[in-house]
């Protein structure tokens, strides 16, 4: 498992980014801590996916302190992109908040339908979580406001 730790000024400061399986990744998205997560699938290589991100970070910024919620986003590039690619993303587009590389390519027939029946795998994709019990899930990307109006609705 990588990891690669630091803030917006490239310094350590908390971990970011870690490469996980689908059930490694479960563990994290449906805790029962009564948090509500928000997570959202994405690559660096799909366009839409790097539209929304920045409406993603001011949205963490405005809800990080708030006990009850916890912004994930995984990423659907290529573990062997990692260094290549992921982490110079991050870094240039100061994204704060935990990201996890799902490696379970030979699986995605599997946990796809796992996340949501109705999704076709396409990215972005957004889920809220609260408990281990899915609320919510959008699939393509969404405007800042509708994001906020789905947070609003459950915490």
């Amino acid at each position: 498992m990588a990891v690669i730790s630091l803030n917006s000024f490239g310094q350590s400061s908390k971990q970011i980014q870690q490469i996980v399986n689908f059930a490694q990744l479960q563990t994290v998205i449906r805790q029962n801590d009564n948090k509500l997560y928000v997570v959202n699938f994405w690559a660096t290589w799909c366009k839409p996916c790097v539209k929304e991100l920045p409406h993603f970070m001011e949205i963490n910024k405005t809800y990080r302190d708030n006990t009850h919620f916890k912004m994930i986003l995984v990423s659907l590039d290529m573990a062997s992109e990692m260094d290549t690619r992921v982490k110079p993303f991050l870094l240039k587009n100061t994204i704060d908040t935990d990201v996890y590389l799902l490696d379970d390519n030979k699986r995605m027939n599997e946990w796809i339908p796992a996340i949501d029946k109705k999704w076709s795998g396409a990215i972005p994709a957004t889920i809220l979580y609260r408990n281990g019990q899915k609320l919510e899930f959008e699939e393509g990307e969404i405007s800042k406001e509708e994001l906020v109006k789905m947070i609003n609705n459950y915490l």
